[in-house]
């Protein structure tokens, strides 16, 4: 019997998913069929389904898969030793994702398919929570050590209004072609600074 390599069965899962992700932004999640996905994944229906048994596992598999990288995210500390650093970083990685038309159209499928499947509503307000839970996680690490009176308002707070930003300049980007990207990405930039306590030497500028 062959010896299971478990890193090579990780990079196959990986493979079909990035390939269902493409699919799934370009012709939606119903009119993608398991054979797009093979062709695009360049691998045979047998070893697709030896994964993933149906295309509803594998938009289940995509939203756990983005909540498991952001709980380890989370969890090393914001990947930077920097924590104004790393709330930047944050935010401007998920401004650069929301104005990238693929991930925005996979978004609004998984948010569609949210609505008629519980299984996936689930995944998705986990999704949600975890997301909550980093930005506010390097928020808190920003004001650490600082007096709590100093703050403009609580974390949990400041949080909610960078993620309500965020998600307006993704809904608006949906829904009016006449939406400026960039004029967005101003007033979260300047919602951003009054979430940051004075940078050393330079009050209030970014690092």
């Amino acid at each position: 019997m062959r010896k299971i390599d478990p890193a090579r069965q990780q990079e196959r899962r990986r493979q079909i998913l990035a390939a269902a992700a493409e699919c799934f932004a370009e012709n939606g999640f119903h009119a993608t069929s398991t054979a797009q996905i093979c062709a695009r994944a360049a691998m045979s229906p047998g070893n697709l389904f030896h994964y993933y048994a149906s295309k509803a596992e594998i938009i289940e598999a995509l939203i756990a898969s983005d909540t498991d990288t952001l709980r380890e995210h989370r969890q090393a500390g914001g990947g930077a030793g920097d924590a104004r650093a790393a709330l930047v970083g944050w935010v401007d990685q998920n401004l650069a994702q929301y104005r990238d038309p693929g991930f925005v159209r996979l978004g609004m499928e998984i948010l569609a398919e949210a609505v008629r499947n519980p299984r996936v509503h689930a995944l998705v307000m986990a999704n949600e929570s975890e997301r909550k839970a980093s930005l506010t996680a390097l928020l808190a690490a920003v004001w650490q050590g600082l007096p709590p009176d100093a703050m403009p308002r609580p974390v949990a707070e400041m949080a909610d209004l960078l993620l309500l930003l965020l998600d307006g300049i993704y809904s608006r980007s949906v829904v009016d072609p006449r939406f400026d990207a960039a004029a967005g990405g101003r007033l979260l930039d300047a919602a951003l600074q009054g979430c940051l306590p004075p940078a050393p030497g330079a009050a209030g500028a970014r690092p």
